[in-house]
């Protein structure tokens, strides 16, 4: 007969010790990851009165009663500016990413403030020279779209990781500019606004700051480094090949301000320029006529009683220009989505306005055959002719027209703002080049030349995007 288990001290029958259990080492723990950088950490046990005072004072602009989405930020040495040294005339402005710095990680877009290293070791020792040798004004002029500077009530997006983005942008900064240690500015643009590159809202603003009137700059001996160049791809002689720059917008940038354009490889390295392209360039479009030949000039005759002209072109093509020139003097009523707001709106307009007996312009965008097709067969229930007006006008000087309009009141009657890029790459991507088989009696093509006086055309013949 078996005898049961006795007992253990505690009353407990049968139960294995602690010293019976197999033996496995413990599991390994996971370290930890922290957000916060050693400097950081550092820091924040630092006595205040033992850490060095932060040298880079920060503000944030607006134009009128509009959120700030400028970012400035002004570094002073300890030692400050001489007042024989403020009176600078040469500029020596630089773009930041790419330009001065890249990430040390190898990253295209740093987060962590201290992902940073100068583009070349050279850099900041070039910088210094043109400050303390040379009497140039060193300023950074960067647009930073990643960064928002107010966040929008109603966006759903994390309100903190805004603010987080900045707070680094600005960490980041102050290094960069402690490290240079002379006196310069960054200015930041966080909109597609009159800030933004290629735009002259930063310069301007620059030029308000240190007291420099615009005209009184040296344009001669001032210059921009950026990498934005419209470099072109290229095939090395040893294998692989050099990628196209993203854009232009660097070089477009220095053409409006009037000063020489370098990229870093020409400024720091001496490396021989590239060629470069422009989508759009403004040496197409030069000014040939002067304000009577403009308002001599017929483009459009009216050949029937009562017709419907149907424009076909995208956004930023000067339609509605066209038609108050050139329609609305011969009695034409306009009908247009963006004042009705919806299709079936404009659908009914027109339908009223030819059952009252007047002819009318469908200032539409109107780029494929099946929406042309409810204005033809509307034209044909109310008996009368529908002629087409093509404005073939290429994306990227639609895209320019339509800066223009929104940065300047002059230029925009109608008050209306800049379109997002999906406007006209929606309509590119639908254009069927509108034929006489679709129901028209006759298609009028219209090619871009700029009509305006010479006082416009100095506010149009800037690069605006």
């Amino acid at each position: 007969m078996t005898n049961p288990p006795s007992p253990d001290k505690d009353g407990g029958a049968g139960k294995r010790k602690a010293a019976d259990r197999p033996i496995s080492p413990p599991p390994v723990k996971r370290k930890a990851q922290s957000a916060i950088s050693k400097g950081a950490v550092a820091s924040f046990f630092t006595p205040t009165s033992q850490k060095p005072k932060d040298r880079t004072v920060w503000m944030e602009r607006g134009k009128d009663s509009s959120p700030a989405t400028l970012l400035v930020g002004r570094f002073e040495p300890e030692a400050g500016e001489s007042p024989e040294k403020r009176d600078r005339k040469k500029i020596a402005a630089f773009d930041l990413d790419s330009t001065l710095i890249i990430t040390s990680s190898g990253k295209k877009f740093g987060n962590d403030p201290a992902d940073w290293k100068w583009w070349d070791p050279s850099v900041p020792t070039r910088l210094r020279k043109m400050y303390m040798e040379e009497d140039y004004r060193i300023i950074i002029i960067s647009n930073q779209g990643g960064l928002t500077l107010h966040v929008d009530p109603n966006s759903k997006a994390p309100k903190n990781a805004g603010k987080a983005k900045v707070a680094n942008f600005k960490q980041k900064c102050a290094a960069i500019l402690a490290q240079l240690n002379i006196p310069t500015s960054i200015y930041a643009a966080t909109a597609r606004d009159e800030y933004r590159k290629p735009r002259t809202g930063m310069w301007k603003e620059l030029c308000d700051d240190y007291d420099i009137p615009e005209r009184e700059v040296d344009f001669q001996n001032s210059v921009f480094v950026g990498d934005a160049g419209g470099r072109t791809a290229r095939v090395l002689s040893g294998g692989g090949a050099t990628a196209k720059d993203f854009s232009c917008s660097d070089r477009n940038f220095a053409h409006n301000v009037g000063i020489a354009y370098k990229t870093p490889e020409e400024f720091f390295l001496d490396e021989p320029p590239r060629e470069f392209a422009r989508d759009f360039d403004l040496a197409t479009y030069p000014y040939e006529h002067g304000e009577k030949e403009t308002e001599d000039e017929v483009l459009f005759e009216k050949t029937n009683e009562r017709d419907v002209i149907l424009f076909c072109g995208p956004p930023g093509a000067g339609k509605s220009t066209f038609y108050w020139k050139h329609l609305k003097p011969l009695g034409y009523e306009r009908v247009n989505q963006d004042t009705l707001k919806s299709r079936p709106k404009c659908l009914k307009a027109a339908a009223e306005f030819l059952d009252d007996g007047f002819s009318i312009a469908i200032d539409n965008t109107n780029p494929d055959p099946d929406g042309r097709k409810e204005w033809i067969e509307l034209a044909r229930k109310h008996g009368v002719p529908i002629r087409c007006v093509w404005f073939k006008i290429p994306k990227a000087l639609c895209e320019h027209n339509d800066a223009v309009r929104a940065m300047n009141k002059s230029l925009n009657p109608e008050a209306r703002t800049i379109l997002p890029p999906l406007a006209f790459n929606g309509y590119f991507s639908r254009l069927r080049e509108p034929t006489a088989k679709e129901g028209f009696q006759h298609i009028l093509p219209i090619e871009f030349k700029f009509r305006g006086t010479k006082a416009e055309y100095a506010i149009w013949a800037q690069y605006w995007s």
